[in-house]
């Protein structure tokens, strides 16, 4: 239960990350953030360890206090803007690609792919949206530093740069939470790659 996911919001309410029930309860004790009930209403940790959790609702038991799991959390002093562009991260490429091979089509796990450069490194090719595209490890090798149609390959679909955030596509039946519904459309995480 301490390793589920609550949504972090930033002072204006904008969705900027996620992270674990243990660190937003930390958080939460120092003071640095404030918990977000369904209502909007916020709560300091004196506060929330005062409000009953409901019979439906996730909660930590301890010795002496029953604690609802605050699944939104705001951040007490941070208010700078979440980014509006797509970072360009292997994750989201692999969620743009659907992970399938945009050389031969099939569907695999995230392990059994490898990224690929449409245009080679080696023949100038960068590294961005628009020339990276997933690949299984047999078409891959099959490529090498070819250029498709010189390795007799030709891609399903041209990559282009997605105009969504990958945080936006969570699907609520996947385990997330009806209380980040209205904080999605704008938040991301993921490490960004270096385009170039």
């Amino acid at each position: 239960m301490l390793d589920t996911n609550v949504l972090v919001l930033n002072r204006l309410f904008q969705a900027i990350q996620v992270t674990t029930v243990r660190k937003a309860f930390c958080l939460l004790y120092k003071g640095h953030v404030r918990a977000v009930a369904p209502d909007y209403t916020t709560y300091d940790w004196e506060d929330w360890v005062d409000v009953p959790p409901q019979p439906y609702e996730d909660s930590i038991v301890t010795p002496t206090l029953r604690i609802r799991i605050p699944r939104v959390i705001l951040l007490v002093d941070f208010d700078r803007l979440p980014r509006h562009e797509v970072r360009f991260t292997r994750k989201n490429i692999f969620y743009r690609d659907r992970n399938r091979c945009q050389y031969c089509g099939g569907k695999f796990q995230t392990r059994d792919l490898n990224l690929d450069h449409v245009v080679p490194l080696s023949r100038g090719g960068k590294s961005t949206w628009e020339n990276v595209v997933c690949c299984c490890v047999a078409c891959n090798s099959r490529k090498g530093g070819l250029l498709p149609e010189e390795a007799g390959m030709r891609l399903v679909k041209a990559p282009v740069k997605p105009r969504w955030h990958p945080l936006v596509k969570i699907s609520f039946t996947t385990g997330q939470y009806e209380a980040w519904k209205n904080f999605l459309d704008i938040a991301y995480w993921n490490t960004e790659l270096r385009e170039g």
